[in-house]
């Protein structure tokens, strides 16, 4: 959904100030609770206090805010066939203190010129890619970075990569193109297709357009209503998705019969990370709207998963595939926190956060460490390297308890070294922190001796008998096997290295986040955007007229919620293969931005949620 591919990652620099022990979290709002919030009209500038205030509101509105569609198609009009009695209602409690989450790194080590010229290369690839988007494909929902084709998707048409966009656009300063966009994305009509049999993932619908319209909402200080206005127009639609008689979404949707009344029901296989992944996007959505069908319907969601989850065949993790119609999470055997179901566990600590530690955040705090006690059992292994690095890799299980341990690694499990970081520093769990921090450096570990300095997509290595030191085998290659040599455009393992710095103050994640940065632009840089790789164990690999789309999601679902800096000056505060965008490159942007502020301070924006957040 975003634009193409750039790896925000670098600049990671530093911060030069110190938070205070712990500090609540707030949502931050900023409008009477009694009246929704009143639109600022472009142009948006960064003279004033455009950038330095916000509007959103510390409660959840009263009475709630309602869309207005002006002739546009209006989900809310369609008769609910399972309509709810009662909504499960967020917590109204004031925020529990927390830990302190980040750390400052030793401002001596601080270089001021380099940083700045590191925010100004990956800011240029960010402007190339959506220089092309805007010439070539504007509306569209991705841009071939070789051919420069526009192209629709399955994320429905509706210019994915133009609300992907939005926050990245405003965190890089960009004020004009962010106004130009906000104005394109207001025409948008999420109706259905003509054609009855189209259908649409809505995993991605919500992470991309739902979480990219609150999320510019969010980052932009909550100054324009339209923006939210828009984020119920989508959540409209994807709350559709739950009239069902036992209130469980579907995951891939026929809008055209919904709209005709034809009732369609979950489905009796689903991957799990498209079950339950809109936890995030729907809780905020409650809280800045002060309508509790969302953040009902999610909990319903939940209810499920902390029911079943000790009863499944690996007790704690919840299997790839799952049955959502009757429902029933424990039929399958195959478990691991990579692909298919990474954002289902990478949500539970985000949560948390986000209800700010009152019920039912211990909910999500109970299914986290259940989660992650299993997965560090059962999935995880040390790898047999020449330099016996102390590196873990994140795998896969079979079979239950006693079953197969898979040797292989994946790229976007790299995710799961900043889950369990974040984490460990907010519940106070050492041994998470150490875990995520050995994934992390595990991830940085295999870009650095691939040929290209870029990790291939699917691996193995050969495992150690434990966790502990063992001898290596002379001539014995890094990587034991290579299952998919592809690189499309993953921003997961910058990630974790963003979270590794801004958990650790340690400026070493900075230049690794570089050289990672350097050799993704270096490889894959195209006339129009960056291209995925067809086998990063070729010198040089070819290029593919197509990107890794999902990087989106990471700007919206997981990016969007990190804390991230705007300028020097100004600070902050406050988630499947397919074609081209430019959203890997608006995460790998944010990525970069984020972590390259001197002072890190929190920015007006309630996803303050996610990953690192600021507080």
């Amino acid at each position: 959904m975003l634009v193409v591919t750039i790896l925000f990652l670098v600049t990671i620099t530093s911060f030069s100030a110190q938070f205070p022990q712990s500090r609540p979290f707030v949502l931050l709002f900023g409008h009477d609770e009694q009246s929704p919030p009143s639109p600022l009209m472009p142009p948006y500038t960064l003279d004033g206090d455009t950038r330095g205030s916000h509007a959103c509101p510390t409660k959840p509105p009263s009475p709630a805010v309602t869309p207005n569609t002006e002739g546009r198609f209006n989900w809310r009009a369609i008769p609910s066939r399972h309509p709810v009695d009662q909504y499960v209602r967020l917590p109204t409690q004031e925020p529990l203190p927390r830990n302190l989450i980040q750390r400052s790194p030793d401002a001596a080590s601080i270089d001021v010129d380099t940083i700045a010229s590191r925010r100004k290369a990956v800011k240029n690839t960010f402007q190339r890619s959506w220089k092309s988007y805007k010439e070539r494909a504007w509306m569209k929902d991705e841009l071939a970075p070789i051919s420069g084709q526009a192209r629709d998707t399955q994320f429905g048409g509706w210019g994915a990569t133009l609300v992907d966009s939005l926050d990245t656009l405003w965190i890089m300063g960009m004020e004009d193109d962010f106004a130009e966009a906000v104005e394109a994305a207001l025409k948008i009509d999420f109706k259905p297709s003509d054609d009855r049999e189209s259908e649409i993932n809505m995993f991605e619908i919500i992470i991309r357009y739902l979480g990219g319209f609150i999320g510019a909402y969010d980052v932009s200080g909550c100054h324009d209503a339209r923006l939210l206005n828009k984020a119920l127009e989508v959540a409209d639609m994807a709350y559709a998705t739950f009239d069902t008689p036992n209130r469980m979404p579907l995951s891939r949707w026929k809008p055209g019969k919904a709209a005709d009344g034809e009732e369609q029901l979950p489905a009796l296989s689903v991957l799990i990370a498209e079950a339950a992944s809109a936890s995030v996007e729907f809780t905020r959505l409650s809280q800045i709207t002060g309508d509790m069908r969302y953040f009902d319907a999610i909990s319903r969601v939940t209810n499920v998963l902390d029911e079943q989850q000790g009863l499944t065949k690996l007790p704690g993790m919840w299997p790839i595939s799952v049955d959502m119609r009757t429902p029933n999470l424990t039929f399958d055997a195959f478990f691991g926190l990579g692909a298919m179901a990474d954002s289902a566990f990478e949500y539970l600590p985000k949560m948390h956060q986000l209800l700010n530690g009152n019920q039912p955040a211990d909910q999500y705090r109970k299914m986290y460490e259940y989660a992650m006690d299993t997965a560090i059992t059962h999935t995880m292994f040390r790898p047999m390297v020449e330099d016996k690095a102390d590196i873990l890799i994140a795998s896969a299980k079979h079979d239950g308890p006693d079953g197969q341990r898979d040797d292989t690694g994946q790229h976007l499990v790299c995710f799961a070294g900043g889950m369990l970081a974040l984490g460990g520093r907010l519940f106070d769990n050492q041994t998470y922190f150490d875990v995520g921090r050995k994934i992390s450096d595990g991830c940085a570990w295999t870009y650095k001796r691939a040929p290209n300095g870029i990790m291939p997509e699917v691996f193995s290595m050969t495992p150690c008998p434990s966790w502990s030191e063992c001898d290596y085998t002379p001539g014995a290659s890094s990587f034991s096997a290579i299952h998919d040599g592809r690189y499309i455009l993953r921003p997961e393992a910058i990630e974790s290295i963003f979270y590794m710095f801004r958990l650790t103050g340690e400026t070493k994640y900075q230049e690794i986040a570089w050289e990672m940065f350097q050799a993704i632009e270096a490889n894959t840089k195209t006339e129009f955007g960056n291209a995925a790789l067809q086998d990063v164990m070729e010198t040089p690999p070819q290029k593919s007229d197509s990107m890794e789309v999902s990087l989106l999601r990471f700007a919206v679902s997981r990016t969007q919620m990190l804390t991230f800096c705007l300028h020097f000056r100004r600070a902050f505060g406050w988630p499947r293969p397919s074609n081209t965008s430019i959203s890997f490159l608006a995460i790998m942007m944010k990525l970069v931005w984020m972590i390259s502020c001197l002072t890190p301070k929190r920015i007006h924006s309630g996803y303050l949620t996610t990953s690192v957040s600021i507080v």
